[in-house]
């Protein structure tokens, strides 16, 4: 039973925003997917992904698309995550950072200090690839910074539930 848009002409735009967000597999701006929509508003665009993200959580289906800050990303819901994660692929983060972003999820909010302590100098380096992809932040506090986990970093590893149905 397909669901009808509230927006004239949505559905095949639905159909490729859909595509595009599958064929990426990583979260995208409604300004790149109206790019490839070929929608120039991107107010329209947005829309069209929110109503996306509502109907995928009522939907009977093992998908879901889920909106991470200001991007949108197409998730497998609970418990089917769970039971074909073996069959994902490497995480978009090295071993290092995702080594350090345990530690910072184990201990947060923790300082930068402490995790150089721990680990040593290249924290320096994971910790900018954390940052870079949102999976932390890092506030200045003194001399060193603070840090601990984003959003993004909850429902990319589904600590929230958000994409159980």
């Amino acid at each position: 039973m397909e669901e009808k848009s509230e927006y004239p002409e949505a559905n095949e735009k639905e159909n490729i925003l859909e595509a595009a967000l599958f064929v990426s597999g990583r979260a995208m701006s409604a300004d790149e997917l109206a790019g490839i929509v070929g929608i120039a508003s991107i107010g329209y665009v947005k829309k069209i992904l929110d109503q996306m993200v509502e109907n995928s959580k009522s939907s009977r289906n093992s998908l879901c698309i889920l909106k991470i800050g200001d991007k949108y990303v197409m998730s497998v819901k609970d418990p089917y995550g769970k039971i074909v994660s073996a069959l994902a692929g490497q995480p978009d983060i090295s071993k290092g950072a995702l080594k350090i972003l345990a530690y910072i999820s184990k201990n947060e909010p923790i300082s930068q200090s402490m995790i150089v302590k721990a680990f040593g100098s290249t924290t320096y380096i994971y910790v900018k690839e954390l940052t870079d992809n949102d999976f932390i932040k890092a506030q200045r506090e003194g001399r060193s910074k603070r840090l601990e986990t984003t959003q993004k970093f909850k429902e990319y590893f589904n600590l929230t539930g958000t994409g159980a149905a």
